[in-house]
């Protein structure tokens, strides 16, 4: 019996609450069916898996698909639409900070006084404001002088300045970037915004570099400005199949990159393409006419317009030599999200699409160790990395639990394995055939026997002495009648009566031509040869069994390889020929008890031997009918009865199909893919049964 222990989660209990047994129970069919190990362990992973009790584990689609939701909650909350109004909004911000702080409030009455006169000027001085915003955006330079003296110069020529400023975010940004804020606080979010769009215009492709780019001396900007134009150029030559200069770059700018440079082009390519990803995604995902907005007030935070051409083309360049193409998001939500949020946005959403990717990948060919764990932890919680866990430690289970080996980097299925598939299959062909006549009750008590039968005889000498004790009691109490001790006399035993097992060899035989693949017939002959063979192992474990694989030639198949085996796909014929006189080799060896061939197949024979060597040829020639005939004759003479399953009914081969059971007195089941592992393990229990007549 299982047994439970029940106590409360302190983290030490094991992380995968279904043992091997389980595991196994979970594979058998598709190890059944095709025999690849580790494609069944593959589509184990894939599903999951309900243990008993409500435990279990997550399975990879279950995993996807909650990663699925996360990107969903995300797209169907955010509007990207409202970072560019963001930005606006901030500037507008500082700038009306630092114009309140060039205007102390005057008395009421001035104020007053002030309001009048300027709503009778206000349309004179909006179309000269206009012309100067016109003039200001023409003339950057000239503006970045008019700064520098407006913050230099009193509060009159300072509100002048801010009054000329021009409309648009970039134009504004260039024209404020040498003035001087009266305000300190409102020039310390200047700065703060313009390191920001710096940060973000760089697409955090040197973090390191754009975090210091503010406290950076000229002659650091300037090695900066050059380190760039230095990448971008081996970035061309790599592009024009030439071999970049990668060392000495290094030793030019090493340290720049931090205590951990890379070591190779491809590295750092590599590096910075992923951290600038995200702005790139993001940049996808604007409509056209945002997008051209936020690509210009971007470019505005650098001073240096070198820098900035130099920063364009790189980012041209890692998009050009990128292995694949920067997704877009359809954002739809309602919720306004600032630039430095989006990019986090964009960076979470990249690491959802590249999990998805490597737990696709494991349904491949990949491996769960390629599968990011931590980043998995920051998605989904603690919850899925410890389902991840689990899928992990499903081999190691398996392997403790004897089922599966591991030869150098290959699992292999071990003969216990084999077994446990076989019984699987062996209790689905009772299940249903409901045959709980045949003693195919499912127990909890494990071994190997033969179940007793029930019906009993009074005892004679010579009979085996299986006791029944309840009906030999109470022949005594009748003989006796009333009253105590009771006293068992020889003529009060009863026994069960006597089944005669008839010691049985087999050779099953099973077509691997290429039409049983194609009509899917050989998954399920292998399957009868797994349960044959779990069934005596079980319960006749004095019988043997011996299975032939036959095509173009026939050979035996060891039970440990019959999951793996497959049907001949390159090889033409159906040589029954050579697989009978094998099985008359094999059967020759039992000397005592029934000895019997089981051959499943689809077709006629269409290759037979000549001095060894296969001769193939469709439609059959007579020779080939002959030979394959002459060797039923021969087990015929030597006693072994040969048993046909056939899995087509074509009248042709119908006749083929009698004519062997003419010449050998065995009989012929016509049967389809599904109904074959009744058909088979039936006669065979029923071959080995015998009443002894009392």
């Amino acid at each position: 019996m299982r047994s439970y222990r029940y106590s409360r989660w302190d983290g030490t209990q094991e992380s995968l609450p279904v043992d091997g047994e389980d595991l196994m129970e979970a594979m058998a069919d598709d190890l059944a069916s095709h025999g690849d190990l580790r494609q069944a362990l593959r589509n184990l992973m894939q599903r999951g898996m309900q243990g008993r009790m409500g435990s279990g584990f997550e399975g990879i689609r279950e995993m996807m698909e909650r990663l699925k939701q996360q990107s969903r909650e995300r797209l169907e909350r955010y509007n990207l639409a409202s970072l560019v109004d963001e930005l606006k909004e901030r500037l507008d911000d500082i700038i009306q900070q630092e114009r309140e702080a060039l205007s102390p409030p005057p008395p009421q009455g001035q104020q007053d006084e002030e309001a009048a006169t300027g709503s009778q000027a206000s349309d004179g001085e909006s179309a000269d404001r206009a012309a100067q915003q016109g003039a200001q955006q023409g003339a950057s330079a000239e503006a970045s002088d008019q700064a520098g003296q407006a913050g230099s110069g009193d509060n009159r020529q300072r509100r002048e300045f801010m009054d000329q400023l021009p409309e648009d975010f970039a134009s504004r940004v260039k024209a404020l970037q040498p003035y001087n804020f009266l305000d300190p606080q409102a020039q310390q979010a200047f700065d703060e915004l313009m390191e920001m769009l710096k940060q973000q215009a760089m697409g955090n492709a040197m973090r390191d570099m754009a975090q210091r780019f503010a406290d950076m001396a000229p002659e650091e900007r300037q090695r900066l400005k050059e380190m760039i134009a230095d990448l971008n150029r081996m970035l061309d030559q790599q592009v024009w199949g030439e071999k970049p200069d990668f060392d000495g770059f290094m030793q030019k700018y090493g340290d720049m990159f931090g205590p951990n440079p890379p070591q190779s082009l491809e590295e750092l390519t590599q590096q910075m393409a992923s951290r600038m990803a995200q702005m790139q995604s993001l940049f996808n995902s604007l409509p056209e006419d945002l997008r051209q907005e936020l690509q210009e007030m971007l470019s505005a935070a650098f001073e240096d317009e070198e820098l900035a051409a130099e920063m364009a083309e790189l980012q041209a360049n890692l998009d050009f030599l990128a292995a694949d193409e920067r997704p877009s998001y359809e954002f739809s939500g309602d919720a306004d999200v600032p630039l430095e949020q989006a990019m986090h946005l964009m960076d979470e959403l990249q690491k959802v699409d590249a999990l998805q990717q490597q737990l696709q990948d494991v349904g491949k060919a990949g491996s769960l160790q390629d599968v990011d764990a931590e980043t998995l932890e920051a998605i989904l919680g603690p919850e899925g990395r410890q389902e991840l866990e689990k899928l992990r430690e499903l081999e190691r289970r398996l392997e403790e639990a004897g089922y599966l080996k591991r030869q150098g980097d290959r699992l292999e299925l071990t003969a216990k394995g084999v077994r446990k598939i076989g019984s699987k299959v062996l209790r689905d062909i009772f299940n249903r055939l409901k045959i709980g006549r045949h003693g195919g009750h499912p127990t909890e008590r494990r071994g190997i026997g033969i179940e007793a039968r029930l019906d009993t005889k009074a005892y004679e000498y010579g009979d085996h002495f299986s006791l029944h004790l309840q009906q030999s009691l109470m022949n005594a109490v009748q003989r006796q009648g009333k009253g105590a001790p009771v006293r068992i006399l020889p003529e009060d035993f009863e026994v069960y009566r006597d089944e005669n097992l008839n010691q049985c060899s087999t050779v099953l035989m099973l077509d691997q031509s290429r039409s049983m693949g194609l009509n899917g017939c050989f998954d399920a002959a292998k399957k009868v040869a797994l349960a044959l063979h779990s069934l005596i192992k079980m319960q006749y474990p004095k019988d043997s069994l011996h299975v032939i694989g036959f095509a173009e030639y026939a050979s035996e198949l060891r039970h440990e390889d019959i999951p793996s085996s497959s049907w001949g796909s390159y090889y033409p014929g159906t040589n029954m020929h050579h697989a009978l006189m094998i099985a008359r080799r094999l059967l020759s060896r039992s000397r005592h008890g029934q000895r019997q061939v089981l051959m499943v197949t689809d077709g006629e024979p269409t290759a037979h031997l000549e001095q060894n060597l296969a001769y193939f040829n469709y439609p059959p020639t007579w020779r080939t009918i002959e030979q394959t005939l002459q060797e039923v004759k021969r087990c015929t003479r030597e006693g072994i009865v040969i048993n046909t399953f056939m899995m087509e009914q074509d009248p042709y081969l119908m006749r083929f199909v009698q004519e062997i059971t003419k010449i050998n007195r065995g009989r012929a089941f016509f049967s389809s893919p599904s109904h074959l592992g009744q058909y088979v393990v039936t006669d065979y229990l029923n071959n080995k049964r015998r009443r002894r007549i009392a």
